[in-house]
């Protein structure tokens, strides 16, 4: 029987031949964006591995390296990643990514580091780093081509002196202490998001014109064909377009895998070697593909199974029940009650949420079918035309076959919205204290604070293009709050833009920064008066150097320059509200950009799964809708009837899935940080109308294939 399902698959006309090319390339096309996915999570966690190179080490009371890791290195809102290191023996132990130690005056650059070192004058970036360049961080210690990193060699007397210095005897080869919880948590999300579009179009595509195919294999059970039998020749035929479309995709992935390289799931493109699947998971998806449309194929012919005339005696399905909504109000419970129960460690807090996002996501699949049953016969009713009754009753008898085609239009969009909910509100939350002012003042904070500011250090800022003015800012231990910094008030007197003293003071309390945190900050404060002299306050350590400048990169990046060369033991190097909002929310940057592949890859993929099944619908219908056609009723009327059974269940679905992200995202930004969600930009409107109008255009593009399959010999031939 194998070799007479392969004669049927192979060796049986043209429609067999089109059917198995077509089986086949969507089979392949699914099979590579289901390779890229699971490469591309891999790819996440070899970034990870990389960032652990330089980032995670093992401290140790009498190692033999000084190791210090400097905080708040910028240049453009660009965070450089600096290690300063000093070798107290011959056998000091080396990081992956090192040929060696660099020793003082010496230092160690990522490629591209490097390049913006060489395009960037001196005196905005080079000059921070003294010394010449040994060679180039290798890509063991790169999370990413684009990642700049470097690591300078000093002596252990001055390395020793930084803050958060250590000793070090040994360093892991894993990602051992990197916090990935949070990260772990959006990943699972997104795999999922992807993989069920792809799943779907896959099993869609292994199902097409299944009622063609049932009708062939109940004339062969008619003549004598046993179940077993025909259950071989079916698998067979599911197979071969599985493996050919399996091999397919393989050869797919790995042609434009450094393709995929470069696109920044996490803001950052990867690394090519990161790009990889593991053996388990390659044999997985080539043996799981064809198996599953093996057994898909099996249980599609259950009716040829149990009679012969199990295909012409068709009955409606069994209609589903309410409690297909379980699942999700589950999931929904399940975030609401958390709210006020956040729990304290970031495992926890995985194990928390993602249960409920997933319970969601598998919620409005498996409810999708009841809801749809539940919005045709409201259509039902209220139909007044031919083509709305006949496509509401049609949805109404099937509508699991209905929504199987755009479940994962509804996984993409929840998926979607939901991460969209999240990051958009965070970055508002997060971003709106950053204002023209704070934005173009460089801030200089000191741990152990000097007891004055050299004069010829404000004397260079001052003398630098577009620096306004220069503010020290001293410590005072015995008061805290919003005012736990003294000024002088002549200093203020000549940077007007961040307030003014008090009339008559000559010492004023203000912000550490002169902008407060979150706070009414500019020239209407009036900073309170401190009841302190001048020499009085000149007795106070240093607590920050405060920069005026004109916002121009240049500017901020010499002036930048100059105090990190001045203050070398900075426990966070200067920065401004820019840096640390852009440092805050680079990972939700990354987030923002798996949102992104999201709208563009789980929507076109589901676009593809309807257009499999209006195909496959078209065909398994040719002879009733030709029959309707001898009857008098007009071409156009029929197109509306595949219009509607298309979009109706697509726009309700979607409207489902958008209403099911936004509350999902409430749920969360309240249960994890007591934040309101924001409304998603115009922008997202603007993408997922876009991918709804591609679908609606998808349905679309299927019309002249009905006219072509409908005509009258079509219902004579039959």
């Amino acid at each position: 029987m194998i070799r007479f399902g392969l004669r049927l698959t192979l060796a049986s006309g043209r429609e067999a031949a089109i059917r198995l090319a077509v089986m086949a390339g969507a089979v392949a096309l699914g099979v590579w964006l289901l390779l890229s996915t699971l490469a591309g999570v891999n790819a996440v966690d070899g970034q990870v591995t990389r960032l652990a190179a330089l980032g995670a080490h093992t401290p140790s009371d009498g190692g033999p390296l000084w190791w210090a890791e400097r905080n708040g290195e910028y240049h453009d809102g660009q965070s450089i990643t600096r290690i300063d290191v000093a070798a107290l023996a011959a056998g000091a132990p080396v990081p992956r990514g090192l040929p060696r130690l660099p020793g003082p005056g010496e230092y160690f650059v990522s490629p591209a580091l490097a390049d913006l070192i060489d395009a960037t004058p001196a005196d905005q970036l080079g000059d921070r780093f003294p010394g010449r360049r040994a060679g180039f961080i290798g890509d063991a210690a790169l999370p990413s081509p684009d990642t700049l990193s470097i690591v300078v060699g000093g002596t252990p007397e001055f390395v020793s002196q930084l803050y958060g210095a250590r000793r070090v005897s040994a360093f892991p080869t894993d990602a051992m202490g990197v916090p990935v919880a949070a990260l772990d948590l959006i990943l699972s999300v997104v795999a999922g998001g992807l993989l069920f579009p792809v799943l779907i179009f896959i099993g869609t595509a292994t199902r097409l014109s299944a009622a063609r195919r049932e009708q062939r294999f109940a004339a062969m059970r008619l003549i004598g064909g046993t179940p077993r039998q025909i259950s071989v020749v079916a698998a067979v035929e599911s197979t071969v377009a599985a493996l050919l479309g399996t091999a397919a995709g393989f050869a797919l992935y790995l042609a434009l895998r450094e393709q995929v390289a470069g696109i920044p799931f996490t803001g950052l493109p990867f690394q090519p070697d990161d790009v990889t699947l593991g053996p388990l998971m390659a044999v997985a998806v080539a043996v799981g593909v064809p198996v599953a449309a093996a057994v898909a194929a099996r249980v599609a012919l259950r009716r040829v199974r149990i009679s012969p005339l199990g295909v012409v005696r068709r009955v409606t399905p069994k209609p589903p029940r309410w409690f297909r909504l379980l699942p999700l109000l589950l999931g929904i419970g399940e975030l609401a009650f958390f709210i006020g129960r956040v729990p304290d460690s970031s495992n926890k807090q995985v194990a928390v949420f993602l249960p409920g996002l997933l319970l969601i996501m598998v919620g409005l699949v498996i409810a999708g079918p009841w809801l749809t049953m539940v919005g045709a016969r409201v259509l039902a009713r209220r139909a007044q035309r031919p083509a709305t009754l006949i496509a509401a009753r049609r949805l109404s008898d099937n509508p699991s076959a209905a929504f199987r085609a755009i479940s994962g239009v509804v996984i993409g969009l929840f998926v979607t919205t939901t991460s969209v909910g999240i990051i958009h509100t965070l970055t508002e939350e997060r971003g709106r204290h950053v204002d023209a002012l704070s934005a173009a003042t460089l801030v200089t904070m000191f741990e152990r604070g000097p007891q004055s500011i050299p004069a010829p250090v404000i004397a260079s800022l001052m003398a630098q293009p577009g620096v306004r003015s220069v503010t020290v800012v001293r410590g005072n231990p015995e008061r805290d709050g919003d005012y736990a910094g003294l000024a002088l008030c002549a200093d203020l007197a000549r940077a007007p833009e961040y307030g003014r003293c008090a009339d008559g003071a000559t010492v004023a309390w203000v912000h550490e920064d002169l902008l407060g945190w979150r706070t009414t900050h500019g020239a209407g404060i009036v900073w309170p008066a401190a009841p302190l002299t001048e020499a009085q306050l000149a007795e106070l350590p240093v607590e920050a150097v405060v920069t005026g400048t004109d916002g121009a990169t240049a500017t901020l990046e010499r002036a930048r320059t100059t105090l990190e060369r001045a203050f070398p033991d900075l426990r966070i190097q200067p920065i401004t509200e820019r840096d640390r909002a852009e440092d805050q929310n680079s990972q939700l940057a990354g987030f923002e950009q798996l949102a992104a592949v999201i709208i563009f890859a789980s929507l076109p993929i589901a676009g593809c799964s309807l257009a499999v099944a209006v195909i496959a619908g078209l065909t398994d219908r040719k002879r009733p809708f030709s029959l309707l056609r001898l009857t008098g009723v007009p071409l156009a009327v029929l197109r509306r009837v595949v219009a509607l059974e298309s979009a109706v269940p697509l726009l309700a679905a979607a409207a489902l899935a958008i209403g099911a992200g936004l509350l999902g995202a409430q749920l969360f930004l309240k249960a994890q940080m007591d934040y309101t969600l924001h409304p998603p930009s115009p922008t997202y409107a603007a993408i997922v109308a876009g991918a709804l109008l591609m679908s609606l255009a998808i349905i679309a593009a299927t019309f002249p294939l009905l006219r072509r399959i409908t005509g009258p010999e079509t219902a004579r031939s039959e």
